[in-house]
């Protein structure tokens, strides 16, 4: 059965031309706003229509909620035919993927799925056992760097091999880590999101008759948001394509703005030299945003040179100019976006969910939640902490996980005193270490309680009472839903009276008992949109849930939240804030071409967001770590060819609100009494080789001094050139990082 002549009627040419595309390699350059998701899974239909079996086909992205969105438009144009297309993302492929050749590859089939607050658990404990400083040798660091050694497929022999030659404490002292957190991971029979990509790709890579069997069963491959993939990824997807290598790509290098999360943007620009002879489509109508927002996006990223030339086009007429407002400071910056805000809501130009907030640090939205509560106005920010990471959520979710996989230490750990057994700190130790002596695990261990040196009588009956209560949930765990479960858990553990009980005491408690019963609604809803209704399917579900899944779309709240969280979304009116340089773009980016065009992508993305109106804004001073820095406008201002409109902030009086003229900016130089010891700035009257009074300016850089920046943290010059304004220091950070930085974009303070 042949797609529906009404859906191709309603395709652009080149859209039609993705849609239809035959054999062999396709790269289809999708603009922002240019219907993506309608031609990828309009290709899945026409693949289906021209008699490919569903099982044939791979579809994979990035979030559960695009796979989702995929699945749904999909079903609707095949009228259900689709539903055996495998549409996932790649980390939940790579987990389907170990449970099905885990006994293949040496694994039991249960593993847990550890996420960012198990790893750090792992990482403090591998920290301890090599006598390391966790206030020196942070974890979230030292995770930042393993992920990144995945990414690039590097286990941790490699690792350390590849580290021998180079004279770099911080990333030996990583491979040390490495290598004993690999041991701890194995011991629980737990992987980590790296391990879902690196060990797929090197069991195919290695496995020829696996890897055959594989490309034999997905004969189509199609993969959105391609410019967002890693080395694992890209490697991933080319060890599934077998010829004539019908491989279909999706995604914009205008928008590639992941590198921190070891994206790289020449998988998307190399496409055609990996891929000899492949079709590129460029779909470069905009059906989202009005021109005037479009050319404002274009004059900026038209100055990236790393970038496939193409120029978004709209035929929507009659939008409204795109507006920048500058700002004395952050307040009045926050207090303008509130009241804009709620002008547009009452004047029904439009609701709360129409509009978002986008900026470039988390620390910026507090001025603004301040202000839109003043106003009186809801809003939601997404990339707070997520449902699944509080606490009393984690505890029912730890018992979950301790039950179909008793290895799991972390999670073991967490509920054997939740609620109060009387095991605290120090029976953990003692069980901790018997485990770590006896090379069993923590489980194990504890049915080996009366074994155990110095653990006391009451101890030991009481670790007895607790594997009491998991023995009979451990039978129940392997044939209930998920939903089930989690009232198993709740009864049989008593953690739903447990807080119930300090209803009186607690003001916290009724708020946890509502996160309780929404976790049960989130198994049941679980239960009705899968196949795979157990409890194992539940735990993976959760565990790769993204922060973009939890967006809500239904809600009447203004949306505020970071431009990297705002990419595949789209609003009505869009506010860009804290365009100044120095932090959008952020620290010494400016001075580095390949993190300059990243940020200057990240402006694009943020730009392309809106529809119908986009309101950019910085302020002339803000505060950072408490202390005023001085701004100039961001150069994408200037690049996107816009001027700044004379903001009119407001002033209480008896008949209400009435408008007042700014103030002018202020000059760059220290506000007069602040006495803090700030290094580095720059005035234009002077050097920063000139050192003035601890209240006039800043004090000379030397090699050897001690600095923090407010971004980086505390570090210690190791090398100064260039003169004046061009003075540049390279800074040794305690957190191992090395930076070369302008001093007069630093604001840096004296320690």
């Amino acid at each position: 059965m042949a797609l529906s002549p009404e859906i191709l009627k309603t395709l652009n040419p080149p859209q039609l031309q993705a849609v239809t595309h035959g054999e062999g390699p396709l790269l289809i350059l999708a603009g922002a706003g240019s219907g993506k998701t309608r031609v990828i899974t309009c290709r899945i239909a026409h693949l289906l229509s021209e008699g490919v079996p569903p099982w044939n086909i791979l579809a994979v992205t990035f979030t559960n909620k695009a796979a989702a969105e995929m699945r749904q438009r999909v079903d609707a144009f095949t009228g259900g035919r689709g539903r055996g297309v495998l549409v996932s993302t790649f980390h939940s492929f790579g987990a389907q993927f170990m449970r099905v050749e885990a006994k293949n590859i040496g694994l039991d089939p249960n593993f847990t799925i550890y996420d960012s607050d198990d790893q750090t658990q792992i990482i403090k404990e591998c920290l301890r056992e090599l006598s390391l400083d966790e206030k020196k040798y942070k974890p979230n660091q030292i995770i930042g760097v393993l992920s990144r050694a995945k990414d690039e497929l590097l286990d941790a022999d490699s690792f350390n091999i590849h580290n021998i030659t180079r004279n770099d404490p911080f990333r030996q002292m990583a491979g040390s880590v490495y290598t004993l957190y690999q041991k701890k991971l194995a011991k629980a029979n737990a992987l980590d999101f790296g391990d879902l990509i690196m060990r797929p790709v090197m069991a195919l890579r290695d496995n020829e008759a696996l890897r055959q069997r594989y490309q034999a069963r997905f004969r189509y491959i199609l993969v959105d948001e391609y410019q967002d993939t890693n080395h694992a990824q890209y490697l991933l997807t080319k060890y599934l394509v077998a010829p004539p290598k019908n491989i279909c790509v999706v995604g914009d290098d205008d928008q590639s703005i992941y590198s921190f999360r070891g994206a790289d943007v020449r998988n998307i620009m190399e496409f055609e030299r990996d891929y000899p002879g492949a079709s590129v489509v460029k779909l470069e109508q905009n059906y989202r945003s009005t021109k005037e927002i479009l050319d404002a996006a274009h004059q900026v990223i038209k100055r990236n040179r790393f970038r496939k030339e193409k120029k978004l086009w709209t035929d929507k007429t009659g939008g409204e100019a795109v507006r920048f407002v500058e700002f004395a400071d952050e307040l009045e910056e926050a207090r303008f976006i509130a009241r804009e805000t709620g002008d547009m809501v009452r004047q029904k130009k439009a609701t709360c969910k129409d509009v978002a907030v986008f900026y470039r640090t988390n620390a910026q939205s507090r001025v603004l939640e301040d202000a839109f509560r003043r106003e009186n106005l809801p809003y939601q920010i997404v990339g707070g902490q997520r449902f699944y990471e509080r606490m009393e959520v984690k505890d029912v979710l730890a018992y979950l996980k301790a039950l179909v996989n008793p290895a799991d230490g972390v999670s073991m750990k967490r509920i054997l005193n939740v609620p109060a057994r009387g095991l605290g700190k120090t029976t953990v130790q003692l069980v901790e270490d018997f485990a770590n002596q006896q090379g069993i695990t923590f489980f194990d261990a504890l049915g080996q309680a009366a074994r155990i040196p110095l653990l006391t009588a009451a101890a030991r009956g009481n670790i007895l009472k607790f594997l009491d209560v998991l023995t009979p949930l451990r039978s129940q765990a392997a044939t209930a839903t998920a939903a089930q479960m989690v009232q198993f858990v709740l009864e049989s553990t008593g953690y739903w009276q447990y807080w119930q009980d300090q209803m009186s005491s607690d003001p916290e408690a009724a708020y946890r008992l509502d996160n309780i019963q929404e976790l049960v609604n989130a198994a049941k809803e679980y239960e009705d949109s899968s196949e795979n209704k157990s409890v194992g399917g539940f735990l993976e579900r959760v565990t790769l849930a993204s922060e973009l899944d939890n967006v809500k779309d239904d809600g009447g709240a203004v949306t505020l939240m970071t431009v990297h969280l705002a990419k595949g979304l789209e609003f009505q009116t869009v506010f860009v804030t804290g365009l100044e340089e120095g932090l959008f773009p952020i620290g010494e980016s400016a001075f580095d071409e390949k993190e300059l065009e990243e940020e200057r992508r990240l402006a694009y993305v943020a730009i392309t967001r809106a529809r119908e109106r986009l309101i950019l804004t910085c302020a002339a001073s803000r505060k950072i770590y408490g202390r005023s820095h001085w701004n100039v406008p961001s150069r994408f201002i200037a690049e996107a060819g816009l001027r700044a409109e004379t903001p009119v902030p407001e002033t209480p009086s008896v008949g209400g609100w009435e408008p007042r003229r700014a103030p002018a900016a202020p000059k760059p130089q220290r506000p007069v009494g602040e006495t803090s010891s700030v290094v580095g700035s720059f005035d234009p009257d002077e050097t920063a080789e000139e050192a003035r009074t601890p209240t006039g300016g800043p004090r000379p850089l030397k090699i050897g001094m001690r600095v923090r920046h407010p971004m980086f943290g505390a570090g210690k010059i190791l090398n100064k050139s260039g003169t004046g304004e061009n003075v540049k220091v390279t800074v040794l950070f305690d957190s191992g990082a090395r930076k070369d930085i302008l001093a007069r974009y630093a604001n840096f303070e004296s320690l």
